[in-house]
């Protein structure tokens, strides 16, 4: 489309009320009228009407005694909109990629499906690599870090429930299958923030794993990394592992709009 015509098309109120939003910044967080005229470029009765428009429809508000405006949080739902639309794997990619030469071990996006975790997204460790998960693995819930983590987050409510439809079935020496003391274990899970199975899916490999949550605060999928114990000890796991996976989970949290309640002092 030729530039004329597309200028022909071209909302000209629409376009100077994103410009309007646009000025708004770290470094000026609030603008008078006079203000806004003045970096656009324009008379200051040009951008009343929409500044007017801006306050009624939920995107600006102004202070009734200064006279100047500033965004509100709606302006948030633009971009979550957008980033809602994106597929969690492509926003994971980099974190994963980051993590798996990290950590040297493999790393994964799972999201959970009734009492199993489907894994969207893998990294695999660079070279032979003794974690055999892909695109589209299923594994049981109960007996995985990711598995655990995203259970700990559901509605406590919806524990027993969950874990009644599992067979809890036993896959090593090591896999947890009473009720009891999986359900104890979640609760130390929520509460400790990340989970760590060591052999319980698979003799030999320790995972560590983090929630991601969505801006209502839901846990919608978890982040983990996944080698042999002896590439994952579990010193290295405390002081490097775990606290690279928690930043991966808060960013990428932070990207779906989850905002971590404020601690009281």
């Amino acid at each position: 489309m030729a530039k004329e015509e597309k200028d022909r098309y071209s909302s000209s109120s629409l376009v100077r009320g994103l410009e309007i939003l646009r000025l708004f910044r770290a470094e000026q967080p609030t603008l008078s009228l006079v203000e806004i005229a003045g970096q656009l470029g324009i008379s200051r009765t040009a951008p009343f009407r929409l500044l007017f428009t801006l306050q009624s429809l939920g995107y600006l508000k102004q202070n009734e005694d200064t006279k100047r405006y500033e965004l509100t949080p709606k302006v948030l739902e633009l971009g979550f909109a957008y980033l809602n639309t994106l597929q969690i794997t492509e926003v994971a990619r980099p974190f994963l990629e980051q993590l798996r030469d990290e950590t040297g071990g493999s790393s994964h996006i799972g999201i959970l499906d009734d009492t199993a975790v489907v894994f969207v997204a893998v990294q695999q460790a660079r070279g032979p690599s003794t974690v055999s998960v892909s695109v589209g693995s299923r594994l049981p819930a109960h007996a995985t870090a990711v598995g655990k983590i995203l259970l700990a987050f559901q509605p406590r409510e919806q524990w027993e429930e969950l874990l009644l439809l599992s067979d809890l079935q036993s896959y090593t020496k090591d896999t947890k299958t009473m009720m009891t003391s999986i359900l104890k274990e979640l609760d130390i899970v929520r509460r400790q923030g990340y989970s760590v199975s060591s052999g319980e899916f698979e003799v030999g490999i320790r995972s560590v794993s983090a929630p991601i949550f969505d801006e209502s605060g839901r846990a919608v999928a978890a982040v983990s990394v996944a080698a042999h114990e002896s590439l994952l000890p579990m010193e290295r796991v405390e002081q490097y592992v775990l606290p690279a996976i928690c930043e991966s989970a808060e960013k990428l949290s932070a990207f779906y709009g989850y905002r971590q309640p404020q601690r009281r002092v």
